[in-house]
């Protein structure tokens, strides 16, 4: 039996096929020459989610509905113009019914854990849970393709690294001395160390080697670090749509960094899409951990239910900054407070009101200027100007009233920003001189 070789497409399809026509994971194991429990994975790790209903029926899949035990009417404004018209009959009310309560077919929790031969699948109301080739083979190279990128180190590891190589580099020691005298702690190669600095990863720079400040570069660049290389996996874009069609009344936070000259301080930018309105916060490293902190801080400075209001849908482009979402998702006991996503690769149109925001960032520091030379008071200074700044569609109101309007003065006081008077606006680099 061939254990070694990985699935392609064509025995993904046979996989699909097989399982419309109802057949079990030891057969199709037998016809690819696998062994039953790779099938098993394949379809557990690779289920793509349908919100559809069937014929006459739309998806429902609240228990009260499948039961045919609600008699619920007028929840939603749709139903509230239709008379005695039953909320289960349409099933767009679950988001706003307090008696909603998810409903998930038994049969899935068992062999062959999808609804592909199920012969009640078209008369089903409830949500789908497919076995598709196609999905699966693109979950797959998205997988193999983020494990092949960047490094396989942890934050804390790289901590640890850095607190010893980089004052020792500091010093005018070589790498090659380093690596020989703190192997046993290190345990990385002298080749791997070269890597990594680099790749900027330590606090030292390959400046302070004073050899390499002689040498050409080389033509390959190591690639940025990913702390997790399957933070895309269920965040990226299409999903990002999705969960905004189940939750439409969630707003979006677009996230995204600002840098200045290759190498140094940058900004990580916070936009909110509604109000037009953008926050600014220095960090003297674009890393992940520095993106954490900010978000850390914020959640401490607010009251949780404060900060999960704010920032409820975060929206990001596919920068290693933003490389570990578990630890902005969540707060350290592990509490959920906020959901994130992913852009598309080389799309940054997809959060276009967030990238436009930027240009009036760089009115005032320009591109390749070293931003780690201002402090934060003179970027929230900055970010008061640009958002007191008037907008035509906001009806020539400026962010800065919008968000007054919606979440008061005291979130704007603990943002550090306030109104600027029209004729005072500055968005020119003679602001911050």
């Amino acid at each position: 039996m061939n254990k070694q070789k990985h699935l392609n497409l064509e025995s993904r399809i046979i996989i699909e096929t097989k399982l419309n026509e109802g057949e079990s994971f030891k057969a199709i194991g037998r016809l690819l020459n696998k062994d039953c429990t790779t099938i098993s994975k394949e379809v557990k790790n690779h289920i793509s989610f349908e919100k559809s209903g069937a014929y006459g029926k739309a998806f429902n899949d609240c228990l009260l509905a499948f039961q045919h035990e609600c008699f619920a009417q007028r929840v939603c404004q749709e139903c509230t113009s239709r008379k005695n018209r039953l909320c289960w009959s349409c099933g767009k009310c679950s988001s706003s019914c307090i008696l909603y309560e998810k409903y998930v077919c038994p049969k899935l929790s068992k062999p062959p854990y999808v609804c592909n031969g199920c012969s009640q699948r078209n008369k089903c109301s409830l949500e789908k849970r497919l076995y598709k080739a196609s999905y699966a083979q693109k979950e797959y190279e998205l997988v193999r393709r983020e494990s092949r990128s960047g490094f396989a180190l942890s934050e804390s590891e790289l901590r640890q690294i850095d607190d010893i190589v980089s004052p020792l580099l500091i010093k005018g020691q070589s790498l090659h001395h380093i690596a020989v005298h703190h192997a046993d702690e290190l345990m990385k190669s002298e080749r791997t160390l070269y890597a990594y600095i680099n790749s900027g990863l330590f606090t030292a720079r390959n400046m302070d080697m004073p050899r390499t400040v002689r040498m050409r570069p080389r033509k390959n660049v190591s690639k940025n670090l990913k702390v997790d290389k399957a933070c895309r996996l269920g965040r990226d874009f299409s999903c990002f749509q999705a969960y905004m069609q189940e939750h439409p009344d969630r707003s979006i936070r677009q996230i995204d960094s600002v840098e200045g000259s290759k190498g140094s301080a940058a900004l990580l930018t916070i936009h909110f899409v509604e109000q037009g309105l953008q926050l600014a916060f220095l960090r003297q490293h674009n890393d992940s951990q520095s993106v954490i902190d900010i978000f850390n801080r914020l959640y401490l400075e607010m009251r949780p239910d404060i900060f999960i209001e704010l920032f409820p849908v975060l929206l990001a482009d596919n920068g290693s900054e933003f490389s570990n979402p578990a630890a902005i998702e969540s707060d350290m006991q592990g509490n959920p407070r906020t959901k994130m996503f992913y852009c598309d690769p080389s799309a940054p149109y997809q959060k276009g009101s967030c990238e436009n925001n930027h240009e009036m960032i760089r009115r005032i520091i320009p591109k390749g200027e070293d931003i780690g030379r201002y402090t934060q008071e003179q970027i929230n200074l900055m970010m008061s100007h640009i958002n007191s700044y008037a907008r035509k569609k906001l009806g020539n109101k400026s962010p800065y009233e919008i968000f007054e309007f919606q979440y008061g003065k005291e979130l704007l006081d603990a943002f550090h920003l306030q109104k600027i008077p029209a004729d005072e606006i500055i968005l020119s680099p003679e602001l911050l001189k």
